[in-house]
């Protein structure tokens, strides 16, 4: 398992150095020889001080935050364009007061009352203390996560399908049925058909581990 970023794996993937990979990537063709499969939408939300004026609404205009100061959580790259493009939208450019380039630091920022963030939904999943989350809308940034591997990789192709018939719709905020599913299903099998040496005994935590599967 290896963080690409802010390389693109995509041809690292159709040369066979790689079988699979998780990538932010609008609407586009892959490489020749290989597929994207959509995993999900992951939406944006904005994070407040509690104490912030707006943190009392259920959700917030995203013309709202065109003059407070921004915690910059996103390095350049696809995720960093949905929440440029969200403000461009908006009629604006954010104007960033704290450069951090990861979310939990910029949750940490906004408790210390240096600014607010936009952050995607998954970078959430436990939001620090001393924070407030709202939703944001007119638009709605959005990133869009997809699965790309090679062309007929039946094996791979059944661990990307298993999510989507386990949690259902696609955008499954969380993907905690999914990995539950992930862990306990078919998917094992073939996860274990995919790492030598994987005991089928072992636990299915480990197991999905081995798979390079999300923990």
């Amino acid at each position: 398992m290896r963080l690409s970023e802010p390389d693109d794996p995509l041809a690292k993937i159709a040369e066979g150095r790689a079988g699979l990979g998780l990538v932010v990537r609008p609407d586009a063709p892959p490489l020749p020889g290989l597929d994207l499969v959509r995993l999900l939408d992951d939406p944006y939300r904005v994070v407040f001080h509690p104490d912030h004026p707006l943190a009392g609404r259920e959700a917030v205009d995203l013309a709202d935050l065109a003059k407070e100061p921004w915690i910059g959580s996103e390095p350049p790259g696809p995720c960093l364009h949905a929440v440029l493009q969200g403000g461009a939208a908006a009629g604006f450019t954010p104007e960033v007061a704290v450069e951090c380039q990861d979310y939990a630091p910029a949750q940490g920022f906004v408790a210390a009352g240096l600014g607010i963030a936009l952050l995607p939904r998954l970078g959430l999943a436990v939001p620090r203390p001393g924070v407030a989350v709202r939703p944001v809308r007119g638009p709605e940034p959005a990133r869009t996560v997809r699965a790309a591997l090679r062309s007929g990789a039946p094996a791979l192709t059944g661990l990307l399908t298993a999510p989507r018939e386990a949690a259902g719709p696609l955008g499954d905020p969380f993907f905690r049925t999914s990995v539950r599913e992930l862990r306990r299903g078919a998917a094992h099998r073939a996860a274990r058909s995919l790492v030598p040496g994987t005991s089928p005994g072992a636990p299915p935590v480990a197991r999905a581990r081995a798979g390079t599967l999300p923990s």
